[in-house]
């Protein structure tokens, strides 16, 4: 089978196609030819160093990647959910070693759903680690209810616009943060108000949310902070929760955490039953397989609306 690797985590490391045996598969796993994949930021960072290379560091080379969609070629013994044939898409052993950027990839079966018929591959493997994110991050750690209002920063992104509909699924009053540039898109998706970060300062339009779902990496958190209304929650989505930010989260009664995605199943069932049903619509940014830098660019400028995939024939 092809796959793409890297024998080292600096942006210098090429992302090299490469020919490797098709997988083994464990009695909990199965095999999935994949016919689509998708490229998030911590593929990127990982790539660069950052983002979860120390977790993987000792088990160069590396192929990156978590998202797939595809179909079902064999099955270990004890799985029963599903058989051969079988479409399923799901985001693969994150935060380790999922592999995903190769033609086969072997999953366990707990971390998969079968792929909805109305729906692409390519529709399929965009709704895994951003969708799975923004799920988790809103209904496990954040507890959204009906009623509530949520402030979303990078609404347009990858995790943002899913956080966006998910949390209009859910019944919240959503405000989603980006550039002019996609506010007609961030309210097409279902937000009930826009904030151009441009011009605008989300401190002085929102004092009281119930919940913050920040995205961005370098987001001035000191200023974020002052949307929410206490006993809130705020949740940082790229990168951890400093002691001076639990400070300034304390002092003003609000509950302040990290949230790092992690493979579920059951949550991807969720996902699989609002996307077959439209409730869910990602914005995708295809390429082709042989495109991975092309991919991996697109990602690293960081201005992506929605979701980017490969497709593999």
């Amino acid at each position: 089978m092809k796959a793409i690797i890297i024998n080292g985590f600096n942006e210098q490391e090429k992302l090299t196609y490469v020919e490797l045996p098709v997988p083994t598969i464990k009695a909990d796993e199965v095999l999935v030819q994949v016919k689509a994949l998708s490229v998030n930021p911590v593929d990127v960072q990982t790539h660069r160093g950052t983002g979860i290379a120390g977790r993987l560091k000792d088990q160069l080379p590396v192929i990156l990647g978590w998202d797939i969609s595809g179909v079902i070629t064999a099955v270990g013994d004890q799985v029963k959910e599903f058989k051969v044939g079988d479409e399923v898409f799901g985001m693969v052993n994150f935060p380790g070693h999922g592999k995903a950027y190769a033609e086969y990839v072997a999953a366990p079966a707990a971390h998969l759903a079968l792929k909805p018929a109305n729906v692409t591959h390519e529709a399929a493997a965009a709704t895994t680690l951003a969708a799975l994110t923004a799920y988790q991050a809103l209904v496990h750690q954040g507890k959204l209810t009906p009623g509530q209002k949520v402030l979303i920063t990078a609404a347009a992104g990858g995790v943002g616009h899913f956080a966006v509909q998910i949390a209009k699924q859910i019944g919240a009053h959503v405000i989603g943060t980006s550039s002019a540039a996609n506010k007609a898109y961030i309210l097409s998706i279902g937000a009930d108000e826009h904030i151009d970060y441009k011009t605008q300062q989300e401190d002085e339009i929102v004092k009281d949310a119930d919940l913050v779902m920040d995205n961005i990496r370098s987001q001035d958190f000191a200023t974020t902070i002052r949307t929410v209304k206490k006993g809130g929650t705020y949740i940082k989505i790229p990168n951890g929760i400093q002691e001076d930010m639990q400070q300034l989260a304390k002092a003003k009664d609000v509950n302040a955490f990290f949230y790092l995605v992690h493979s579920s199943g059951a949550d991807m069932k969720v996902l699989a039953d609002w996307l077959g049903k439209g409730i869910l619509q990602p914005n995708l940014n295809l390429y082709d397989f042989s495109q991975i830098e092309l991919a991996h660019q697109q990602q690293l400028e960081g201005r992506t609306r929605g979701k980017i995939v490969l497709s593999i024939a």
